[in-house]
């Protein structure tokens, strides 16, 4: 998974659009204090930060990230429209993994993100070793395999636990039927919707008090929140 802060629309879209195509997972965000709540949820593989940022702009940012426990060995590329030597330097000083001038092309930017991920033994932005997710009361560690609620073990199916997952790995995001049914079921499985609804309504049960982060899109599908 790789966050973006960058506050102009149509650069966060098309750097989007870049990595994704790139086939890498991306969360995008205008400031770093919305990046921060989901940092609270999963801290990400690399971090694509842009200087020039109203309020806290990215090398306040990075100083930041490199200041806390659980971000601080996170590889970071830093963007600018600046291309002077004393921006590159104040980046790389502050522990920027490489840093990127504006304007630059969408293979150079997946080529330096894939450069900065192997350099950094990550490899990839899908990564998911350590992978540890956590949602209200609801944790799941995908290492072990395990979900907790408050502290208290829960047994999930093989299709609950791999839902939960999907839907906790990018909360926000609306899965349809469908979608869900693709990424868990298999591309190929003929099955009718209604045994996703199913599979929601059990595991609902068993997240108890904390079901309410699995929330319903009428017409739509389901997101975790």
């Amino acid at each position: 998974m790789i966050y973006i802060v960058e506050d102009d629309a149509e650069v966060r879209e098309m750097e989007t659009y870049a990595l994704k195509s790139g086939s890498f997972d991306v969360m995008a965000f205008e400031c770093g204090k919305v990046m921060d709540e989901q940092v609270k949820v999963k801290v990400p593989d690399l971090f694509i930060l842009d200087i020039m940022l109203p309020g806290e702009d990215g090398l306040s940012i990075l100083k930041r990230l490199r200041g806390q426990e659980n971000t601080k060995n996170i590889p970071v590329i830093m963007l600018t429209a600046k291309g002077t030597e004393l921006d590159k330097v104040k980046g790389l000083d502050l522990g920027a993994d490489d840093y990127i001038a504006k304007p630059f092309g969408i293979l150079e930017l997946i080529s330096r993100v894939r450069a900065v991920l192997r350099r950094s033994g990550r490899g990839s932005s899908e990564s998911t070793e350590s992978l540890s997710l956590a949602l209200g009361g609801v944790i799941l560690d995908d290492q072990r395999r395990s979900v907790t609620v408050d502290g208290v073990a829960v047994e999930l199916t093989f299709k609950e636990y791999e839902l939960l997952k999907l839907l906790m790995s990018r909360p926000g995001t609306v899965f349809s039927r469908q979608q869900i049914l693709e990424k868990i079921w298999g591309v190929d499985f003929d099955m009718d919707t209604r045994t996703v609804d199913m599979h929601v309504k059990t595991l609902r049960q068993k997240l108890g008090a904390h079901g309410s982060i699995v929330q319903t899109v009428r017409n739509v599908g389901y997101k975790a929140l």
